[in-house]
């Protein structure tokens, strides 16, 4: 059995060979995002990933996040280690009930979450981030929106306009499964400690939270404020780089229990494997992708606050 170094050293220098780029989500497990080239958001990730001369990519996160780097990087080869890590939420919405949903808000623009199928980012017309979904709605300009697939996303937009939104009934069990009772007890044991909550956190938890942020938001405002002791709500992966990059702070969850199975799928043996055999492939069929990529790159157009 290998040594975790020499599993390690093996994939640099096969990476380096292949001229393979790793990307890593905020939730995998440490050994894989301090393994990674590049951690961070999932959209973000295949953006950056675009502007290098990489001819692979391997995304270790969950296949909408493979199907995202290959929308917006056509001319790579996009590897996912793990074909099965899954995303409930993503799931939860097809394209034949997207159509369904437009046909009965006839002329109401489509605003889907990143966290969602290429078939589903074909049928939409912008696509949003957990950090720009509030511009992107109030950039639309329209009275109406349809929002998916993620109902707690677009309860927090809606806290936030003035436009009415129609959301499709999605979530992520993750957050979705984060009660305030859980939060109150680690507000109460910890109380000189701010609450950050990812906004696909149910609305009754959000409204405890004076920060509200995606997962970049968080490690940018930990970064950035003077406070010391932070319960961050959102999946647990996020501790790892929130205590790397803030030594000098403390950070805990809000519940122990929200882990992502499928966001720990990931192992070395997994990364190694799939650049060896530059396998499981992650292709969206470019009649999808076209479609996709403009619902990606119309969100581009959104300015930034």
């Amino acid at each position: 059995m290998e040594n975790k170094k020499e599993i390690i050293s093996k994939i640099k220098k096969l990476a380096n060979e292949k001229n393979a780029i790793i990307l890593a989500h905020n939730y995998q497990i440490p050994d894989v995002q301090d393994l990674a080239d590049l951690t961070g958001d999932s959209l973000a990730l295949s953006i950056q990933a675009s502007k290098t001369d990489a001819d692979i990519i391997i995304f270790c996160g969950v296949h909408f996040m493979a199907e995202a780097a290959s929308i917006v990087c056509p001319d790579k080869k996009v590897i996912i280690p793990v074909l099965d890590a899954g995303c409930a939420m993503a799931d939860m919405l097809n394209a034949e009930q997207l159509r369904q949903m437009k046909r009965e808000h006839p002329g109401v623009p489509v605003v889907t979450y990143v966290n969602s199928t290429a078939e589903v980012k074909a049928e939409s017309d912008i696509c949003c981030t957990s950090a720009n979904a509030i511009q992107v709605v109030k950039w639309t300009k329209s009275k109406e929106v349809i929002m998916t697939p993620d109902r707690n996303l677009a309860s927090w937009v809606q806290r936030h306009t003035d436009q009415k939104v129609y959301a499709w009934d999605g979530y992520c069990p993750i957050h979705n499964d984060l009660t305030v009772e859980a939060v109150k007890k680690a507000m109460e044991k910890h109380p000189g400690a701010v609450l950050m909550a990812h906004p696909e956190c149910p609305p009754e938890v959000l409204e405890l939270a004076p920060v509200v942020r995606s997962t970049s938001g968080m490690l940018k405002y930990a970064k950035e404020s003077k406070e010391k002791e932070f319960i961050v709500a959102t999946e647990t992966g996020l501790l790892h780089p929130l205590k790397k990059a803030n030594p000098d702070k403390k950070f805990y969850p809000a519940w122990d229990d929200m882990i992502c199975a499928d966001m720990k799928k990931t192992g070395l043996m997994d990364i190694l494997k799939s650049l060896e055999n530059e396998t499981p492939v992650v292709k969206v069929p470019e009649e999808i992708r076209i479609k996709a990529f403009k619902a990606v790159e119309r969100m581009m157009e959104v300015p930034r606050d």
